[in-house]
């Protein structure tokens, strides 16, 4: 971590989040040591939540419901796409932040346990997230399609991209916004993000090279519902809110592709996380400079909904 200026409290939520890396590289290995990290950094969720899992168009879905009553003509709701390289992940992993977005905007989440790779390749986890947001718009919760949205970390954020760029094209209507979250865009490996932050913690080059790999494994040609970067046309899309983080190789993939929106019309604010790394928003309440990340992200949310 020499290279990279971190605060104290950012180093410490490195070494924990490192501490559960496990000497088994199987796929299995792989999974049960990120699900093993993800448990250490979850809270107890919020009492008044009412969360429950089921599943819509086929793919298992988890509703977490705040104690206000839902509006009859039709409720806010974010549509919430994990992280995890498209490879690991799912409903517990991103517990936490779903909670607390319900919680903390008495607003409802539904959060999308899409299929992994290397598994299931591009498109499963595509058409998983593109399904549920369809069924959505039909039941079982009443939606305000102008206060519906879709976020998402990581790879969640390239399926959020990807999601908007179908509906787009499908002439569909859009959510009301995109919250991409340090995402994954399949941005250039030329990009200077990629060799500034080669060997950044929790997430080097090679690492986005590997995880992109599996996702993509047997796909030819991919587009840009694989890769957003490789889209033609940025006109349509919902207003973004991207966040990157400074010591991430995925920086420049977001600060590209709000430069890219921000060019063909569409509102698109970019949040440069200083001193941020790949991953952080486990971090809340321990680093300064994630919970200003999370004032940020709370904020825009809020006044899109």
């Amino acid at each position: 971590m020499a290279s990279y200026p971190l605060s104290i409290q950012m180093q410490a939520f490195i070494e924990k989040t490192v501490s559960f890396n496990s000497t088994d590289s199987s796929l299995s290995g792989l999974r049960q040591a990120y699900s093993d990290m993800c448990r250490a950094f979850t809270s107890p969720r919020p009492a008044e939540l009412y969360v429950v899992d089921f599943e819509l168009a086929g793919v298992p879905v988890r509703s977490y419901q705040p104690p206000v009553a839902l509006a009859t003509d039709g409720a806010p709701c974010i549509v919430y796409l994990h992280g995890g390289g498209w490879v690991v992940g799912d409903l517990d992993s991103h517990d936490f932040i779903c909670a607390e977005l319900a919680s903390t905007l008495g607003v409802l989440v539904i959060a999308v346990d899409y299929r992994l790779a290397p598994e299931h390749p591009f498109p499963a986890a595509f058409d998983d997230c593109l399904a549920v947001w369809r069924a959505l718009r039909t039941g079982p919760f009443r939606l305000d399609p102008k206060r519906t949205l879709v976020a998402g970390d990581s790879a969640g954020g390239n399926l959020a991209a990807a999601l908007c760029l179908a509906l787009r094209d499908a002439g569909e209507p859009v959510p009301c916004a995109q919250v991409l979250i340090y995402p994954g865009l399949g941005g250039d490996r030329h990009l200077a993000s990629r060799s500034e932050c080669v060997d950044a913690p929790l997430l080097g080059s090679s690492d986005v090279d590997c995880y992109q790999a599996l996702y993509l494994r047997g796909t030819e040609k991919p587009g840009a519902y694989a890769m957003p970067l490789l889209a033609a046309n940025y006109s349509g899309l919902p207003p973004a809110l991207i966040a990157v983080a400074q010591f991430d190789p995925l920086r420049d993939d977001g600060v590209q592709y709000a430069e890219r929106l921000n060019a063909a019309g569409v509102p698109a604010t970019l949040y440069y996380g200083n001193g941020l790394v790949h991953g952080c928003l486990r971090a809340r309440r321990q680093a300064a400079e994630v919970d200003a990340l999370y004032e940020t992200l709370i904020d825009y949310l809020a006044a899109k909904l």
